[in-house]
């Protein structure tokens, strides 16, 4: 008998990847043919697994998920685990879940979710109940089995990732008749904590609910409450505003209703007047130098300035660098100022503004040439007569731009008309390679030209000396004879902050101490509390801060990555690579892929974590095999890379 039975609804593709990525036994797997009442009654009658788990289609499994539920399984054998979930809302914004709870009555707020729970399958099948009408059927299954379950677990690691779906405004009264059904299966002693947690729920969705349909709404909580209540309702203890709620809902006196929720939300920021006022004198001064900005666009432009910026201000780095640098060399009166966050990020001897301040707004009103591997923000007007360069910082494995648009998670961020603004300003977009031109051209629609000459940002790559490599281990402290593992995950935003997939600790362990591992996390990450106790402990190395990504590189014997684009920036270098993938169909459904990694690899893949220890440790990374799966890599993605790439950019800005 299998131990757990997944229930998922067919074609769900990033749900069924995410499941397939996990390194477990014992698990069934039945897909229906949607996520309705009559398919999951049916499912809930056939599955053989000791447990059942209703997944919906935007449900996904994070690594190693199926693993630490089983294990809770096999150790407590509840009659329900409750799953920790974070959710991803309309806007694309990721939200982390609370710790679930494993008691009442707090248990009583989580009830409406099928999706985050394990059921022992005999105790729903046991109590009759079956999923009920409309969109909210899940209510006749949870709330019987969450007040019939004798031991309730919970698991606090997080385990899924849960996309909220829309739904049309007439289905959010389907809560009403599924709570009907609901009581017909609730047990006498627990109908009053039944009926607190509906209101709450009911009271929750009518702030998402259309202004029009508010009113007819609370009518219905009101009717719902006057029906289902006992006068035993644990009401809300300390707070007078929130008791009065109850009774006007029991009134069904939706003005007075509407007038205390006004009431609350304006009491809301009294607490904190001086933090509002901080924020209202920050928003009247960027008014004011974006008024001032407007006016000095009339201003003559400056044929000799130019602005650079990389990663939305972050720092002096990537192509816009070496553009920068050459363009000193091959251009005397050339002026460049770099725009950043942080006047430390930038080197003595570069010329900066930090962004939006007057000395900004004043640069990018009179400057003539503006570089960036970023979009500018929206405040940027393109003048007549200014040059836009769009340098991008990589050539895409993963969908980008326009292709976002069918993504589950990625798309839900973006607004593409704002997209299809910020690159009507471009003049020049480049490019490292043939492949990735028409990608660009594709999913950044405009009338711009593209320079297809390679990535200067890899110019240094192609000119480095053993005496630069020499010179940038001896900085790193990197002894001679040992070899330097350069690890560089790439960004999975469809996870709830940073979550490792390979276990660090191990892989310096296994290497031993004729290897070091430096690891550099993605930028838009915080760095790892684990990674910097490993890197107090001597373990590994945590280059997060390093400035240069290509130093690093260079310093570097081996690079592992899963799939960041840095994969075709080393190939440049002509050293071992190793992939190391073990959750590719996930990230391949998720993200979206502009080829299979997995057939085309620039060498070793390494699905697991033992796998890539033996390819490190066995040197099969430096093997014939791997080296001919490199030497096609870079044909195909650096042909162009041959340290040339910043002069081709300057001599076509300044002919």
């Amino acid at each position: 008998m299998p131990r757990l039975s997944v229930v998922i609804v067919a074609g769900a593709e990033a749900c069924a990847a995410s499941l397939r990525a996990q390194d477990v036994t014992g698990v069934e797997i039945v897909e229906v043919v949607d996520a309705s009442a009559a398919a999951r009654n049916e499912a809930l009658d056939r599955v053989a697994g000791q447990h059942v788990w209703f997944l919906g289609p935007g449900d996904f499994l994070l690594p190693g998920a199926l693993a630490r539920l089983l294990a809770r399984l096999d150790a407590e054998s509840p009659d329900v685990l409750i799953a920790r979930h974070a959710s991803i809302d309309a806007g694309g914004r990721l939200h982390d879940g609370p710790l679930p709870p494993g008691r009442w009555p707090e248990l009583a707020g989580a009830a409406p979710r099928e999706w985050d729970k394990l059921f022992r399958a005999d105790l729903v099948r046991g109590l009759g109940v079956r999923f009920g009408p409309g969109e909210d059927a899940a209510l006749a299954v949870t709330w019987p089995a969450l007040l019939a379950a004798e031991r309730i677990a919970a698991e606090h690691a997080m385990t899924l990732v849960h996309v909220r779906q829309e739904r049309p405004p007439d289905t959010q009264f389907d809560v009403f008749d599924a709570y009907d059904a609901v009581f017909t299966a609730v047990p006498e002693e627990r109908r009053a904590v039944v009926v607190t947690a509906m209101v709450r729920h009911q009271l929750g969705r009518l702030r998402r609910m259309p202004e029009a349909d508010r009113r007819e709404f609370f009518r219905r909580i009101s009717e719902s409450y006057r029906r289902h209540r006992t006068g035993e309702e644990a009401l809300p203890a300390g707070d007078g505003m929130r008791r009065l709620r109850w009774t006007l809902v029991e009134r069904d006196d939706y003005r007075a209703f509407v007038l205390l929720e006004r009431a609350r939300a304006r009491s809301g920021a009294f607490p904190r007047p001086r933090a509002a006022a901080v924020r209202q004198r920050r928003r009247a001064r960027r008014r004011r130098l974006e008024r001032d900005y407007q006016s000095q666009l009339r201003a003559p432009l400056d044929p000799d300035l130019a602005v650079f910026a990389a990663y939305w201000f972050r720092g002096y780095s990537c192509s816009p660098r070496a553009i920068y640098e050459k363009a000193r060399e091959l251009v005397p009166d050339l002026r460049g100022v770099w725009v950043v966050k942080d006047a430390n990020s930038v080197p003595e001897g570069v010329e900066h503004v930090i962004a939006n301040t007057a000395e900004y707004f004043e640069l990018i009103a009179r400057a003539s040439v503006f570089v960036n591997n970023v979009n500018f923000p929206d405040h940027l007007v393109k003048r007549d007569g200014t040059i836009h360069v769009a340098t991008h910082h990589g050539t895409p494995l993963k969908h980008m731009g326009l292709d976002l648009r069918h993504t589950l998670v990625a798309g839900r961020r973006m607004n593409f008309d704002t997209l299809r603004q910020r690159v009507a300003r471009w003049d020049l977009s480049v490019s490292q390679n043939a492949f990735t031109t028409p990608i660009w051209e594709r999913v950044y629609p405009g009338t711009y030209e593209s320079l297809e000459v390679g990535y200067p940002r890899n110019d240094v790559l192609a000119t480095a000396t053993e005496d630069d490599v020499r010179r940038i281990r001896d900085e790193l402290g990197i002894e001679p004879g040992r070899t330097a593992v350069l690890y560089t995950p790439t960004h999975r935003e469809y996870q709830p902050g940073y979550m490792p997939v390979l276990d660090l600790a191990r892989l310096a362990d296994a290497l031993g101490p004729d290897h070091v591992v430096l690891a550099r996390l993605h930028y838009f990450y915080a760095a790892d509390p684990l990674l910097r106790e490993l890197h107090r402990a001597g373990r590994i190395r945590d280059v997060a801060t390093y400035p240069s990504i290509e130093e690093l590189c260079l310093a570097a014997d081996v690079l592992v990555t899963d799939y960041s684009s840095i994969m075709f920036d080393y190939a440049v270098l002509d050293r071992p690579i190793v992939i190391h993938a073990p959750d590719w169909e996930l990230y391949r459904t998720m993200r979206g892929t502009y080829f299979d990694l997995m057939e085309e690899p620039p060498g070793v893949i390494a699905r697991t974590d033992d796998e890539l220890i033996e390819a490190l440790r066995s040197r099969s990374a430096w093997s014939e095999d791997a080296a001919r799966l490199r030497a096609a890599f870079g044909a195909r993605f650096c042909s162009l890379d041959d340290g040339g790439a910043a002069e081709r950019v300057v001599r076509r800005l300044w002919p």
